[in-house]
């Protein structure tokens, strides 16, 4: 009998659940976005919040694998501000323009596989690899087409209203592509 009740008790919560089905497939696969090979959803994020939060991801990350700032553009906000900010580089908007550039200055091929994303409350968590062949130009050294294959962990905060990014966290494996490159030991 208490089992008949706590089965009965648990199918009635489930049907009054205020939170919508997730979507078999909340990832945009209408266009040219990158399509994240796996995603991590939290269990208390709503369909729709979900499917936002992953589309704005897709967004970002296509503009790491094409380089296209206009989808920077729509991705991040105005008052975009990078936690991790490497030496040299503008803060706000600009920054991921000028990585970008400054990366297919060196690996004109340059791509962004987005590997896993998890997205729990207001938080993206990617984990990419870049690939590509050194034919550029970096720290006054050509390339000879040597392969290139480095990863990456970026840490996304979202504006309340959950369509923009407005901070940042990454950490690229840096030495890896110096190795590759023939710039370190």
């Amino acid at each position: 009998m208490k089992i008949a009740l706590f089965v009965c008790a648990t199918l009635l919560l489930a049907a009054c659940s205020t939170q919508a089905p997730r979507p078999v497939d909340p990832v945009d696969r209408s266009g040219d976005l990158v399509v994240p090979r796996a995603v991590h959803i939290d269990d208390g994020l709503g369909a729709d919040q979900a499917a936002q939060e992953i589309h704005v991801a897709q967004v970002l990350y296509t503009f790491w694998n094409t380089g296209n700032v206009d989808y920077l553009v729509r991705a991040i906000a105005p008052s975009f501000r990078d936690n991790t900010l490497p030496p040299g580089r503008p803060q706000g908007p600009t920054g991921p323009a000028v990585a970008s550039n400054a990366f297919r200055t060196a690996v004109p091929d340059l791509t962004c596989e987005l590997s896993d994303l998890y997205v729990t409350g207001d938080t993206l968590t990617a984990r990419l690899v870049f690939r590509g062949h050194f034919t550029g130009v970096f720290n006054g050294a050509r390339g000879s087409g040597q392969p290139v294959e480095f990863n990456a962990i970026d840490l996304q905060h979202l504006g309340g209203d959950h369509t923009l990014i407005t901070e940042d966290w990454h950490i690229e494996d840096n030495l890896t592509f110096l190795h590759q490159i023939g710039q370190a030991p």
